[in-house]
């Protein structure tokens, strides 16, 4: 077994830092945190395999994320499912969703594509923020805990090993795709679709596949959040937090599984260490994303292993 590949050690790592890290954290505040880090990691690690890998813009994820959140919510909260019920038929529901709009949107490239993602995460805000019967409308709504087996899961620190559990599930996933065919094709597509598709390779059903799967890895990490905070408001659904997204998938470094979760964790992370700074925190926050992309062009783990071969060298 070669513990210097990702699958492997890379993986390990990954497990050992999240059954040590609550040696470090001494409150439910910084519990809190780990598992907000964890929740836009697993929406990350989807969105990097359709980023990073295929090579296709999304600027409406946070709608499927907003879909997952107010799926479980409703089924479970205005219904009566049980919320792994919920949890399932929401994800089912977001995949079906993602599947049927995939396809002509993923027809376009570029500037068009990423204007048709950004007018698809529109359309589900409003209709969230609209349909206040069913989701609360601008005022949010409260969601059910979830239960297992007549076990109520509740608390920061069940949650942080459920969300830290899903997280190792979500990058075992993408790592074991990424190195398989299906994976080699979206890396040919991502260098040349036109290349691709002289190779033999289906484009249009691979496209359409990995945002089928990056939609339901944020349908799932909203359906968790829902049942976690036991309340969602339409601020998760908007535009805001689909650039914020993008933002950490670029910034750990695109067509990096572990780089995506780096990016999730750094920009998770910032905002908090520079409350201390007050009026000045957006000011550093600008400044720190500004120098990262200056001094590592390539994201910030991709460019730090580069720099450590070349050092090695």
């Amino acid at each position: 077994m070669n513990w210097r590949t990702p699958r492997t050690g890379g993986l390990a790592l990954l497990a050992a830092v999240i059954l040590l890290l609550p040696l470090a954290l001494v409150n439910n505040y910084w519990y809190e945190v780990a598992i907000l880090i964890g929740i836009n990691a697993i929406v990350c690690v989807g969105l990097n395999l359709l980023i990073g890998y295929a090579g296709q813009i999304s600027l409406g994820h946070a709608g499927f994320f907003g879909l997952g959140a107010y799926g479980s919510a409703i089924l479970s909260a205005r219904y009566g499912w049980p919320p792994a019920a919920a949890l399932a038929a929401t994800t089912a529901g977001v995949a079906l969703i993602a599947l049927l709009v995939g396809r002509p949107i993923l027809k376009l490239k570029g500037h068009y594509l990423a204007m048709a993602t950004l007018g698809m995460g529109i359309i589900i805000s409003i209709v969230i923020v609209t349909e206040d019967r069913l989701t609360g409308g601008p005022d949010g709504m409260s969601v059910p805990a979830f239960t297992l087996f007549g076990m109520s899961l509740a608390g920061e620190r069940v949650w942080y090993w459920i969300i830290g559990g899903t997280l190792v599930g979500a990058v075992w996933f993408a790592l074991n795709l990424i190195e398989s065919p299906a994976g080699r094709a979206l890396r040919a597509l991502h260098g040349s679709e036109v290349g691709a598709q002289v190779s033999g390779i289906d484009a249009t059903r691979a496209k359409v596949g990995v945002f089928v799967i990056s939609a339901m890895f944020a349908s799932v990490a909203g359906s968790m959040t829902a049942h976690y905070s036991g309340f969602i408001t339409p601020g998760k659904v908007s535009f805001f937090h689909s650039i914020e997204l993008v933002t950490m998938v670029v910034f750990g470094g695109m067509a990096s599984t572990f780089g995506a979760v780096i990016g999730a964790a750094a920009l998770t992370l910032l905002p908090q260490l520079l409350t201390v700074l007050k009026e000045y925190e957006m000011v550093v926050f600008g400044a720190v994303m500004v120098s990262t992309m200056i001094f590592f062009p390539r994201g910030l783990l991709p460019s730090l292993m580069l720099a450590l071969a070349r050092k090695r060298k």
